[in-house]
């Protein structure tokens, strides 16, 4: 009876039809890359940041342009590079000759939408100047604190192969994005249909293409919509197993926090309604577990020399743990 109670109160066709829409404007752009395009969609359901790594030239930052034209929201990006102060991502205090004071001009962090292109390549203290705006959706200078307008995400690029002028990403700052996601080249079908779109275009700019498909107030709704998907008690637990073994595992450094376990259950809820479902299944855990630890946990040196990968131990540690029923 609870249960029926409860699928009653979630209309799954309305949120149905905005994701068919969305996937329908990117797939105008993009070809292939469906898992990216799944995890970006999810992230902004779970009011989650992302971190897109891939060799340059996959569409890293031509996704998050896209999101900015099908979400109809404020766009702002960032190029990092070395000499990238604080004050020119989070804003600055000016003073005004007319008015005697001080005013705060706003840095580009304001906005609804923020791609971070390359965001290895600025130095630690910039990179730090995202830690609050991040974690807590606002950004405190000068005694005074100013709180980011909803909704709010932040996406960032990094090149996996490039090291030279750039900067490792600290971890405190890495477990402020709820995805990592990983993408690869395209495949042979995949890059012969890239070629025959970009030939009818005529260098066309394809980002005129795109309609916008949701409002801020619609994503707002979103974040509260994914909030009621249901969870069985034994799924929490299995959630809670696959994190506790990644701190007891010789083959990593370090394991990840109850932040990660967290992670999972709000990016699994809002996945599972992407699949039209409102309820969470093992598969949906299981399915967000490699983009959410994979930039959470450290291999150990042994391992990194053998060339082992994290998605290679994260795929370990969900085989060992038996799946509830």
């Amino acid at each position: 009876m609870k249960e029926n109670t409860f699928n009653a109160r979630l209309d799954l066709s309305a949120f149905a039809e905005q994701v068919k829409k969305i996937k329908q404007e990117i797939g105008k752009v993009i070809v292939g890359q469906e898992e990216m395009v799944d995890l970006l969609i999810t992230s902004i359901v779970a009011d989650g940041h992302v971190l897109i790594e891939g060799v340059p030239g996959v569409a890293k930052t031509l996704a998050a342009k896209l999101l900015s034209k099908i979400l109809s929201v404020d766009f702002s990006r960032v190029q990092f590079t070395p000499d990238l102060m604080p004050s020119d991502v989070i804003g600055t205090s000016i003073f005004n000759l007319k008015t005697s004071e001080f005013e705060f001009k706003k840095g580009p962090v304001f906005s609804n939408l923020v791609l971070i292109d390359e965001i290895n390549r600025a130095p630690a203290k910039t990179q730090a100047a995202l830690f609050e705006v991040m974690e807590e959706r606002q950004i405190t200078v000068d005694g005074y604190t100013h709180k980011m307008k909803e909704p709010y995400l932040v996406i960032a690029t990094q090149n996996p192969i490039e090291h030279e002028g750039t900067y490792r990403l600290p971890e405190a700052q890495l477990d402020r994005f709820l995805f990592k996601i990983a993408v690869d080249y395209p495949s042979l079908e995949n890059e012969v249909d890239i070629l025959s779109r970009h030939h009818s275009r005529k260098g066309a700019l394809p980002l005129g293409e795109i309609d916008a498909v949701l409002t801020s107030e619609q994503i707002v709704a979103l974040k509260s919509f994914s909030s009621q998907v249901h969870i069985e008690a034994n799924l929490l637990k299995y959630i809670a197993q696959i994190v506790h073994e990644t701190r007891n595992n010789p083959m990593l450094f370090l394991g990840a926090s109850p932040r990660a376990s967290i992670s999972i259950l709000i990016a699994s809820k809002a996945y599972a309604l992407l699949n039209g479902r409102d309820f969470v299944s093992p598969e949906d855990i299981k399915k967000v577990a490699f983009p959410v630890l994979r930039h959470r946990i450290l291999l150990s040196p042994e391992k990194e020399m053998e060339g082992v990968s994290a998605d290679d131990v994260i795929k370990l540690l969900i085989n060992k743990i038996e799946v509830p029923r």
